[in-house]
């Protein structure tokens, strides 16, 4: 077989890593990186051994898939051209700026028959793969945390969009169930934008979701727990750690604790090998453009009650 052509266009701090993967990665020939900033573009092409562009439609031709990883605000723009030219597209989260802009890619991958992978990277996070299997029912309640220290990237959208997007990626895929109420607030802090928010939704089939992200914390927290019916499992997506607490029959201990064997892996890598796999056997993408303006959706939705619920 022979080997699958990509390139990486938008090499910043996402795009670099994408990059090296690609590189390392075996079936697979990185023919090049784009980036606005030759100078970016350059350093990152030598470091990994490939060729350097500044312009994404110079390497459209030359590949059959890409990683994109410029700002958000261009997601549409660039993920159109690339699919116009019949190139696989895997593109960084949020999925795009609008539903209507996702909407528009979404159709034109379909009509085109190319693959749509969103960069829902906490879906291929070793600790999320090893609990997964275990919920054999649907969750009753969840609680989400995601807390970050201030960092200036990202700050071109809300907390929302930046950091709480990916539990809500992760909770609708595992409520199959629509969204009946969302409730939400949030604050600006040291940005325009929503810094920190909390958001409550209600599910069609009874669950509750309660979830906080924060940009502006002391420290890094990504943890998420989940009810069921006489048990919980926990996650910490950072640590790479998870755990199920089960109800016993022993009144000296009634609930029985037991961690979940979680192997080492890098997500990042996951991600991308899932994607190459289902370009080179015409599978659907493991996280499709319909999961991402789903998530999307409700984001934005948040996003909207955050700001208009902010004191002024």
């Amino acid at each position: 077989m022979s080997a699958l052509r990509v390139g990486v266009i938008g090499v910043g701090y996402l795009g670099r890593f994408h990059a090296q993967k690609w590189a390392a990665l075996a079936g697979a020939e990185l023919v090049g990186v784009a980036d606005s900033d030759p100078a970016r573009a350059a350093a990152v092409a030598a470091e990994v051994g490939s060729t350097a562009y500044t312009d994404h439609r110079e390497l459209l031709g030359r590949v059959d898939a890409v990683s994109v990883a410029v700002p958000t605000e261009h997601h549409h723009r660039v993920v159109r051209d690339c699919l116009e030219a019949g190139v696989h597209v895997l593109v960084e989260k949020p999925i795009t700026q609008t539903v209507a802009e996702a909407d528009a890619l979404i159709e034109l991958a379909r009509a085109r028959g190319l693959l749509l992978q969103v960069g829902h990277l906490e879906r291929f996070n070793p600790a999320w793969l090893a609990l997964r299997p275990l919920l054999e029912q649907p969750p009753r309640f969840i609680e989400a945390h995601r807390l970050a220290p201030f960092k200036p990237r990202g700050t071109d959208v809300s907390v929302v969009l930046d950091l709480m997007i990916h539990d809500l990626d992760l909770i609708l895929s595992l409520v199959d169930s629509p969204v009946t109420e969302v409730r939400a607030s949030g604050t600006p802090v040291l940005t325009d934008g929503i810094d920190i928010g909390n958001a409550r939704l209600e599910f069609a089939n009874g669950c509750v979701a309660n979830l906080t992200a924060s940009r502006v914390s002391a420290g890094t927290l990504r943890k998420m727990r989940l009810f069921l019916k006489d048990q919980y499992l926990a996650i910490d997506f950072g640590e790479r750690r998870a755990s199920r607490a089960c109800r016993s029959d022993d009144p000296a201990s009634p609930i029985h604790l037991t961690e979940i064997a979680v192997p080492a892996a890098d997500a990042l890598q996951t991600e991308i090998e899932a994607f190459a796999a289902a370009v080179r056997e015409g599978r659907a993408a493991p996280v499709t453009g319909e999961d991402g303006r789903r998530a999307l959706a409700l984001a934005l939705e948040i996003a909207e009650l955050m700001q208009r619920n902010t004191p002024r």
